[in-house]
């Protein structure tokens, strides 16, 4: 495989310490559209303090999807190395800076998933000194609307959807997220694809117009519905469907009720992922009324839209105490809370 960084020019670990350099710790977060990596500075932890805090970021990089399933091993690998290597540009410092790696990928669950993607991160960091850790990206998106602590619910909502709890004894639980072809109702891709399957079943008379047909076409550049056989075929990556909500939205806005009708069906799977996952771990408590962070991450989420709003409506309607929070950090920052979080207990265990 091609390496598209630029390792070869990079200074080795002692000049760059002797040099005065900053040693980083790595945040990852790896989608079904993109992958973001940033870069934050190590620090001494802050004595006496129960907050989360973490150093300085120093710069951030973005490539195309790393969810495996959707695009391949190779592109994710090459998404992964892309990332990285524009964020270590980007904050000026080389790979032998990195102290800790904390990967959030989406797809990610299995333990084969976790050796994979540990193998393509050892082949950009072999130093055995530096460590890596790798888990779903939900709870890194959890870390991002927490300040970096791991209690509450999470739901992402992108390409994909996936909903993951922590209790305050630490059990987890999770729904959803096992990709479209296994129910993951409510993710962009399935609000798209009910999109292009309402235009298809306008055309040929077994559901109602709608104008999502003349949206859809005219954002691909199509002429007529029978045109999307071909497109809809041609590339089978889930974050091209899930690229046409936005249309979804608008046409929802402007009061389609075909559009509307798909949204609302999107809430109410995007509530019950949710609510399986709080009933499970009780996080409201026995009887509905304990606090607890309710994080909401993705672009179907996006501040302000319809979607967010009734999915936030309808569970604090049933969690009166649960404190929603739509996160407008990169979960590549909430990734890089947990490796900075891990790196300096690792500091004060060795003091």
């Amino acid at each position: 495989m091609a390496d598209p960084a630029p390792w070869s020019n990079e200074i080795s670990a002692r000049e760059w310490i002797d040099r005065g350099g900053a040693q980083v710790v790595l945040g990852v977060d790896g989608g079904g559209t993109n992958t973001s990596c940033v870069v934050m500075e190590c620090a001494e932890p802050k004595s006496g303090s129960d907050s989360v805090a973490c150093g300085n970021v120093l710069g951030g990089g973005s490539a195309g999807s790393s969810n495996y399933h959707s695009v391949g091993e190779e592109t994710a690998h090459r998404a992964i190395e892309a990332a990285i290597a524009k964020a270590l540009s980007a904050a000026r410092v080389p790979r032998a800076a990195v102290q800790r790696v904390c990967m959030g990928m989406s797809g990610v669950d299995r333990p084969s998933d976790i050796e994979l993607v540990l193998g393509w991160i050892r082949s950009i960091f072999p130093d055995p000194t530096v460590d890596v850790s790798v888990h779903n990206d939900a709870i890194a998106a959890l870390a991002t609307g927490t300040g970096g602590k791991l209690h509450g619910c999470v739901l992402i909502a992108g390409t994909g959807t996936i909903a993951y709890g922590v209790a305050e004894d630490g059990r987890t639980c999770r729904a959803a997220g096992a990709g479209p072809a296994l129910g993951d109702r409510g993710s962009g891709h399935a609000i798209a694809s009910e999109a292009l399957s309402a235009v298809m079943r306008a055309d040929d008379g077994r559901g109602p117009e709608t104008k999502l047909t003349g949206a859809i076409l005219a954002k691909l550049g199509l002429s007529k519905p029978e045109d999307l056989i071909g497109w809809a075929y041609k590339d089978h990556s889930w974050a091209r469907v899930a690229a046409l909500v936005p249309v979804v939205k608008d046409t929802a806005a402007a009061g389609d009720a075909v559009a509307l009708r798909i949204l609302e069906e999107a809430v109410e799977e995007l509530a019950s992922t949710v609510e399986a996952v709080v009933r499970r771990l009780k996080l409201g408590g026995e009887d509905g009324t304990a606090s607890f962070p309710l994080v909401l991450v993705g672009g179907v989420l996006s501040d302000g839209s319809f979607v967010a709003e009734k999915v936030t409506r309808k569970l604090t309607e049933k969690y009166p105490h649960a404190k929603a929070v739509i996160s407008k950090q990169d979960p590549a920052v909430g990734a890089a809370m947990l490796a900075w979080q891990d790196h300096t207990k690792r500091m004060s265990s060795n003091k």
